[in-house]
């Protein structure tokens, strides 16, 4: 049921992506990143050195993904807490609305958590939205007492 994504699955976890992004609409939305994604995907994905792995799970009845999870690792500077600096970063999890309340995400977040730790990423990060936050804390996840910042560069 749930299975790491490949090249083939880019424009599918694309249009999911906008599923997800979507319930953030703000002003000044356009859909510019579109193929820009896409192309990310398919030059990283499947690759066995790659730092992105997206998990997916197919539609039952029809064509295309039902949801997904995706996630990155960033080499940072070791620190006292994780030596080796390996962070893990998770996004895009979501699942079509017709899809829901059938445990996708979990699975989809469990195999990407596995694929980090196989990885010996100490750390992983995510934002979370209020209705994604139970599923967050059930697999381990806590509120972080760090502050973020951030500086938009346009």
């Amino acid at each position: 049921m749930i299975r790491l994504a490949s090249p083939a699955d880019a424009a599918e976890l694309v249009r999911l992506r906008g599923v997800m992004l979507r319930t953030f609409e703000a002003e000044n939305w356009n859909d510019d990143w579109h193929e820009p994604a896409r192309r990310t995907l398919i030059e990283r994905l499947g690759r066995a050195d790659s730092t992105l792995a997206a998990f997916v799970v197919d539609r039952p009845e029809r064509e295309g993904l039902a949801a997904c999870a995706l996630g990155s690792i960033e080499q940072r500077l070791g620190n006292p807490f994780n030596a080796a600096g390996r962070v893990g970063y998770v996004y895009n999890v979501v699942t079509d609305p017709d899809m829901r309340r059938r445990g996708y995400s979990r699975g989809c977040m469990t195999a990407l958590i596995a694929w980090f730790r196989e990885r010996g990423v100490l750390a992983v990060d995510l934002k979370a939205s209020a209705e994604g936050e139970p599923l967050y804390r059930s697999l381990g996840f806590r509120r972080s007492a760090e502050p973020g910042m951030r500086l938009s560069l346009r």
